[in-house]
């Protein structure tokens, strides 16, 4: 899997692409990522990169060329882009698991109050939102978004197990954890999971999985309620 980053800031990405789960794929070359500087496509002295809206407003746009010369120069003809937005379509598992299905993901990451909307006629196909919050830039995004993907790649987790069980499979909410010791500050181990009935323990965990999805995401819930109704 090739990762396509378009951004102003491309140091931003030195540390977290050389940790953990995901510096060891990249290390083994199971997860590509190719870093492209924005201001590197700028023709102003300065390498500047925005301008002010047009209309009036606050804030800057990043303007249309240092963008659209980058893209010409390292896309080819079945590239798919994504544009890190707040006004996007909302990230969810089942989009994750189909883009872990490309071999390639571009991905262009805003920043001040985004980039021109006719990069987004032009090349985007689809605009991603990771959440209803604002960050200070899209390459945030862009880190949740890699990650996220990454996880279904083949050989990227060792046990690819963890994945049937995790938040958000069956729009249900992973059940609680534990480990040793047993006992911690007075605070036991439930019973059941240290009882050897995996029946049990199944059941258990199915149960807290809807009690936890009903409380704290009701949204959720009631999508899992729509499922059952609809024997999907």
């Amino acid at each position: 899997m090739i990762f396509r980053i378009y951004t102003l800031f491309p140091e931003f990405f030195h540390s977290p692409l050389q940790c953990g789960l995901m510096g060891k794929a990249v290390k083994s070359g199971i997860i590509e990522f190719d870093i492209i500087d924005i201001r590197d496509y700028s023709e102003d002295k300065f390498s500047r990169c925005d301008d002010y809206p047009y209309g009036g407003g606050s804030g800057m746009v990043l303007t249309p060329s240092p963008l659209f010369k980058a893209i010409e120069a390292n896309e080819s003809e079945d590239h798919f882009i994504l544009y890190a937005s707040p006004s996007g379509t909302p990230l969810s598992q089942d989009y994750v698991k189909e883009l872990s299905g490309l071999n390639e993901i571009s991905i262009i990451c805003g920043n001040y109050e985004g980039i021109d909307q006719r990069i987004i006629d032009r090349y985007v196909g689809k605009e991603i939102s990771i959440g209803d919050y604002i960050l200070s830039g899209g390459e945030y995004a862009a880190l949740v978004i890699t990650d996220a993907v990454a996880r279904y790649i083949p050989d990227f987790m060792s046990n690819r197990d963890s994945l049937l069980e995790e938040s958000f499979m069956s729009d249900l909410l992973e059940y609680p954890q534990f480990t040793r010791p047993l006992e911690f500050n007075g605070m036991n181990v439930p019973e059941v999971l240290v009882s050897g009935d995996h029946k049990e323990i199944a059941k258990w965990r199915r149960e807290k999985r809807i009690e936890k999805t009903k409380i704290v995401r009701p949204d959720l819930f009631k999508k899992y309620i729509t499922r059952l109704i609809l024997g999907e």
